[in-house]
């Protein structure tokens, strides 16, 4: 049995790549440099699937704290710098590799900025398997998730309608931008961030089926890993 669905668009963080420690130490450290001292469920659900300048107006909106001209500066500089090597999520690469073999087409749409997310593709061994069809807010004129262009965008550069599509997300503000788009959205709860309240997160605003692990969705989507690749999970080289 194979797929149903004419391609797959991934989120990156989360989903294929657990950045998700790095990211919080890192926002944990620039806070608390700056008298924010928040804890690690408030920094989870300030910063997760958001863009910089989404966090940054929350803190303004929710605790009237307002970013120095230098901030979003000093914060690319300091999340470039976190990217060298990344954990890439149990089972991810092998889903790539199988939706290849399937015939499949996939694409990575990530909040991230263009230079951060092949930073972070580069760090995680994924660059190869993922080729050209990674792509950032600023194809789509530096609107980022929630809105749905950059997922709507992904489809198009694979030559498939959104609505044909299925979307993987870990975020409530990257599933509201695929369910926004038309697609089909699963919850990939892989990482190590996303508790239960994640789940109900995501349910909220509309996804349809969640996923503990990459086999659960190989299985879900009805491809497998191809043998010639070796065994499951064997390391990329």
């Amino acid at each position: 049995m194979s797929s149903s669905f004419a391609a797959v668009l991934f989120d990156l963080d989360g989903v294929l790549i657990d950045t998700e420690t790095i990211i919080g130490a890192l926002w944990a450290e620039i806070f608390a440099e700056r008298d924010l001292h928040l804890s690690a469920a408030e920094i989870t659900r300030l910063t997760s699937g958001q863009r910089f300048e989404g966090v940054l107006r929350q803190l303004d909106e929710e605790r009237g704290w307002k970013a120095p001209e230098d901030f979003l500066p000093m914060l690319g500089e300091r999340f470039n710098g976190a990217f060298s090597h990344v954990p890439v999520i149990d089972g991810a690469a092998d889903t790539l590799r199988a939706l290849k073999a399937a015939g499949i087409p996939f694409a990575v749409a990530s909040n991230s900025e263009k230079n951060r997310l092949h930073l972070k593709l580069d760090g995680a061994g994924l660059t190869a398997l993922v080729g050209p069809h990674a792509y950032d807010p600023s194809v789509v004129g530096g609107v980022g998730k929630p809105d749905p262009a950059l997922y709507e965008y992904a489809a198009t550069q694979l030559g498939v309608p959104v609505t044909r599509c299925l979307v993987v997300e870990d975020s409530a503000p990257g599933a509201r931008a695929g369910v926004a788009s038309g697609a089909t959205v699963w919850g990939l709860l892989a990482g190590g961030h996303l508790s239960h309240d994640g789940r109900d997160a995501l349910a909220e605003v509309g996804v349809t089926r969640f996923l503990d692990s990459h086999a659960e969705l190989r299985e879900a989507l009805g491809i497998d890993v191809p043998l010639m690749m070796g065994h499951p999970s064997s390391p990329i080289s």
